[in-house]
């Protein structure tokens, strides 16, 4: 199977969401991470966003609210190629009416082979690791090679 490989440069592209029971552990973590965060261009959805931006006095290029469609978007931004990585302290116990949208965010954040951090613990070891600092390169795996293949393979069996 092809693969692609993607550059991610020494300045990384982050993209930060949580769900209203996680913003403040996501604010919090982020505080203690300030420095590092400061080194590189952040991404966030609606009010998770707005908060990071008014506690940290970081620049943050913002998305809409996760409902409104901000959990599409950053998909969207995943799949052309312009975030690197995903924070996203979601919320395991509480349903959410977009609950397809997030399934799908962290389908497409897969698919891209883009490092996740769902918790705490995750989010430290992805930004306290030398990779960081440097550039990385990402491979990503030729899905579309997979589907054709796999559709020759429908033909055949009719």
């Amino acid at each position: 199977m092809g693969k692609t490989i993607i550059k991610m440069k020494k300045i990384k592209r982050i993209a930060l969401i949580a769900h209203d029971n996680r913003k403040l552990d996501l604010l919090e973590w982020a505080k203690f991470n300030r420095d590092l965060l400061a080194k590189h261009q952040l991404f966030g959805t609606g009010t998770t966003g707005q908060l990071i931006e008014n506690e940290l006095n970081i620049k943050v290029e913002k998305f809409k609210s996760g409902p409104l469609g901000g959990d599409q978007q950053v998909g969207s931004k995943i799949a052309e190629g312009d975030i690197d990585f995903l924070i996203f302290f979601w919320d395991p116990l509480e349903p959410m009416p977009h609950d397809p949208d997030v399934k799908a965010l962290l389908r497409i954040a897969v698919v891209y082979n883009l490092p996740i951090a769902n918790d705490r613990s995750s989010a430290d070891f992805i930004i306290s690791s030398p990779l960081m600092s440097t550039e990385y390169s990402r491979e990503l795996i030729d899905y579309q090679e997979r589907i054709l293949k796999a559709e020759g393979i429908r033909q055949v069996q009719s």
